[in-house]
């Protein structure tokens, strides 16, 4: 049985004779080609749109080449490609503002492409069929830049098109390096990973396809244990690449501040790991933003009576989004603040949306154990 199933023979006749005429153009319509299609949620369609059989003659833009991450680093012991992603050494906004959303979202689908292709390479030198891969996330390095919100949805879009087109391929998903961060990071994506997929255990990989870095044999020419040659680290990327100095965002609420006044969104912290993300621009030249935690729940208080928690910055950021993110490490009502209070002339408009990243307590506590 292979990891997608068997096709019952009297089934594959009896569907090959529905579908005849859309098989004509595919190079090898096997049974693992009918499971895969019948499994896939619209990937034919998906096929078609993406133009998946001329995806590998695409070529990236020169940024997404040198400061996007991962390599092919080898095989497991059964044949399946291993796929090494230093996610916590990528620079979500330096990329988006140097390439765009659909540019890396297909990066990433190239990359789905160029296993499925390693898995038929597999299959014709080993004498038995490979359709699966394994993926190995670092995420040493992953912090709070990589919960900007646009970037959130470009890891939440991968693992969707990796559930609903390339069905039953994924044959381990391993994290290693996971910091305290990562339960808040996982809880983001997990909604568009199936039951399935995410009961997926570790397995041994040979030592001689693994880089040095991570236990394994594969170094360099030169001894670098980072095996360079295959695995792209990523890295912040230049500002000679940015292509925009900001993206456009939608916002959840606009409020006047007026002159010698602040406005203050209170959000209820229910227990210590969470993330506090907001996201403004302002209509006018300056305000003050600071983060406060109260010492009395039930009334309003003033900036001096509450606790600081991130002191108030002065931004002018007339019409260009800012961003900022906290890790809660006490349960409260936090307070974003913006202050207006040193204007005695002008009121500042001010668009903003505020949310809570919540961990997953099943891989908090795991983490907590470690």
């Amino acid at each position: 049985m292979s990891g997608l199933g068997d096709l019952d023979p009297v089934v594959s006749l009896q569907f090959r004779k529905n579908v005849q005429e859309v098989l004509v153009d595919v190079p090898n319509p096997d049974d693992y080609f009918l499971l895969r299609w019948l499994r896939g949620e619209g990937h034919m369609v998906f096929q078609k749109e993406e133009d998946l059989d001329n995806i590998m003659n695409w070529q990236p833009s020169e940024v997404l080449q040198l400061y996007d991450t991962g390599g092919l680093s080898g095989y497991g012991r059964e044949g399946c490609p291993v796929w090494l992603d230093t996610t916590g050494c990528l620079d979500p906004k330096g990329l988006l503002l140097s390439s765009s959303k659909s540019a890396m979202v297909k990066k990433r689908i190239q990359i789905l492409a160029l296993l499925l292709r390693e898995c038929e390479l597999q299959s014709e030198k080993l004498g038995k069929k490979i359709e699966t891969f394994i993926m190995i996330f670092d995420l040493e390095c992953l912090g709070l830049k990589h919960f900007w919100k646009p970037a959130t949805e470009i890891y939440q879009e991968f693992f969707s098109i990796l559930e609903n087109n390339f069905p039953k391929t994924v044959k381990y998903l391993i994290v290693v390096k996971a910091p305290k961060l990562f339960p808040v990071a996982y809880n983001l994506v997990k909604a568009f990973i199936s039951e399935e997929t995410r009961k997926k255990i570790v397995k041994l990989i040979s030592p001689d396809q693994l880089p040095a870095e991570y236990g394994g044999t594969l170094t360099d020419p030169d001894g670098n244990p980072k095996y360079l040659t295959k695995i792209k680290y990523g890295g912040v990327v230049p500002k000679k690449y940015y292509l925009q100095n900001q993206m456009k965002m939608q916002y959840e609420h606009t409020v006047s501040v007026n002159r010698g006044s602040s406005h203050q969104v209170e959000t209820e912290i229910l227990f210590p790991g969470c993330v506090l993300r907001w996201q403004f621009m302002l209509d006018g030249s300056d305000i003050g933003v600071g983060i406060y935690l109260k010492t009395k729940t039930g009334e309003q208080q003033r900036a001096k009576e509450m606790i600081e928690v991130l002191p108030t910055q002065k931004y002018n950021c007339h019409l260009v989004p800012e961003d900022g993110t906290l890790t809660c490490t006490e349960p409260g009502v936090y307070v974003l603040r913006f202050d207006n209070t040193y204007s005695l002339v002008h009121p500042k408009k001010v668009s903003y949306t505020v949310e809570v990243l919540l961990p997953d307590k099943a891989f908090e506590e795991k983490i907590q154990k470690l």
